[in-house]
C-alpha cells in the first residue's frame, strides 16, 4: 500500500513539477499566443482557404483543426517535458534516482493532457463564436471523450518524440514536421477518400484520425454511436502504441547511458 500511494504521489507532483521546470511556455504571453491566437489563426486560414476551394464546407475544417490543435500540447509540451531533462541537465538525476521510470515517464503527459483538452475547448469556443459552429448540447459529453482520446493519443505521440529528443539535437525540426503532416494526413483539413489508397493506410497509424472522424460524426448529429465507440477505441490503441514505443526507447537509453558513463548514446 506504501508503494501504491508513494507512486501515486510520485506520479501527481511529478507531473506537475514537470509542467512548471521544463516547460517552456510557462510565461503568459508565450502561453496566450499559442493556446489563443495560434488556434485561431490556423482556423481562419483553413476555413477560409478550404472553403473557398470548395473541398468541404466550413464545419468540416473547424472541427478538424480544432480537433488538431491537441497537437500542440500533446506533441510539442510533451517533448519538451522529456526532452527537457537532457536539455537542462537534470537527466542524470532522474536515472540516479531509485523513482519508478514507469510512473515518471508516464506522469510527463498527464498536466499536457489536461491543458489539451482545454485548448481544443478554446478552439471550438472560436469556431462556435466566429463561424457559427452547432451541434446538439446531448452531444458534449461524448464529444469531450473524442477530445479526450485525441490528446492522449499525440501525447503517446509526444512522449515518443521526447525519447528521440534524448539521442539528437534537432528534435524541433522532427516535431515541426510532423505537426503539419498531421494537418494533411489525419484527415483534418484534406478528406481521407481524396488522398491515395496507400496515405490512407499510413493515416489509420496516426494520431487524430479516428477522434476527428469521431467528432465529425457526432457533431453532424448522425446516430452511429456504435461506429463512434470503434473510432475511439481505435484512436486510444494508436496512442498506446506510441506510448509503449517511446517508453521502451527511454528505457534503452537509460540502459546505454549507464553503460558507457555518459548522456550522449549517439
Amino acid at each position: 500500500m506504501t508503494t501504491l500511494s508513494g507512486n501515486l504521489q510520485l506520479f501527481f507532483r511529478g507531473a506537475a513539477l514537470s509542467y512548471r521546470a521544463l516547460f517552456r511556455w510557462f510565461r503568459p504571453s508565450t502561453y496566450l499566443a499559442s493556446k489563443i491566437v495560434m488556434p485561431l489563426a490556423q482556423m481562419i486560414f483553413f476555413v477560409f482557404i478550404g472553403s473557398f476551394g470548395g473541398a468541404a464546407g466550413p464545419d468540416f475544417f473547424i472541427i478538424g483543426n480544432a480537433m488538431q490543435i491537441a497537437a500542440v500540447s500533446g506533441i510539442y509540451g510533451v517533448t519538451m517535458s522529456i526532452g527537457g531533462d537532457r536539455w537542462d541537465g537534470t537527466l542524470a538525476y532522474l536515472f540516479g534516482s531509485p523513482a519508478n521510470r514507469l510512473v515518471l515517464f508516464f506522469g510527463r503527459s498527464l498536466v499536457h493532457i489536461v491543458d489539451g483538452m482545454l485548448g481544443v475547448a478554446i478552439a471550438f469556443t472560436w469556431g462556435v463564436l466566429l463561424f457559427g459552429l452547432r451541434f446538439a448540447p446531448d452531444r458534449l459529453g461524448l464529444l469531450s471523450v473524442a477530445v479526450l482520446t485525441a490528446v492522449f493519443s499525440t501525447s503517446g505521440l509526444g512522449l515518443l518524440m521526447g525519447c528521440v529528443g534524448l539521442i539528437t539535437r534537432n528534435v524541433m525540426f522532427v516535431n515541426n514536421t510532423i505537426y503539419f503532416l498531421l494537418l494533411l494526413l489525419s484527415g483534418a483539413n484534406v478528406p481521407l477518400s481524396d488522398l491515395p489508397g496507400w496515405i490512407q493506410r499510413i493515416s489509420t497509424f496516426l494520431p487524430l484520425t479516428h477522434s476527428i472522424a469521431a467528432a465529425r460524426t457526432l457533431i453532424s448529429g448522425e446516430a452511429a454511436s456504435e461506429g463512434v465507440g470503434i473510432l475511439l477505441l481505435k484512436e486510444v490503441l494508436v496512442g498506446l502504441f506510441y506510448l509503449i514505443i517511446g517508453y521502451a526507447l527511454f528505457r534503452n537509453f537509460e540502459i546505454k547511458a549507464k553503460k558507457k558513463g555518459t548522456l550522449e548514446v549517439m
